[in-house]
């Protein structure tokens, strides 16, 4: 028997083949195997070179950025150790040396 993949909305591991499509009985969605590939795809995090990110990755700020709500500025070239995948409009969270906790956008930043 092939092992099939859970379903992407709910989690469940009950999923069976009707077709071409793929079903989950819990919650109804239905999704093809393609459709899948393609969201994990564009799941994958990408610095401004291309070069795909996970987590612990050492990345370079690659543009000044200016600290919401503060004078602050982090300036180009400052290396960010240890960084942390996360869903949303900034997707890198990060501790930054003199500043503290932030949030970055991968757009911004390149791997070291």
């Amino acid at each position: 028997m092939s092992q099939l993949p859970p379903c992407p909305q709910c989690s469940s591991e009950f999923t069976y083949e009707d077709g071409i499509q793929l079903v989950c009985p819990e919650c109804g969605h239905e999704w093809s195997e393609a459709e899948q590939a393609e969201a994990e795809t564009d799941a994958l995090v990408r610095d401004a070179n291309g070069n795909p990110l996970q987590d612990g990755d050492t990345v370079t700020v690659i543009k000044d950025l200016k600290v919401k709500g503060s004078s602050l500025v982090v300036k180009v070239g400052t290396k960010v150790k240890n960084i942390r995948l996360v869903t949303g409009d900034h997707d890198i969270d990060c501790k930054i040396d003199g500043i503290g906790a932030m949030k970055l956008k991968s757009e911004f930043v390149r791997k070291a």
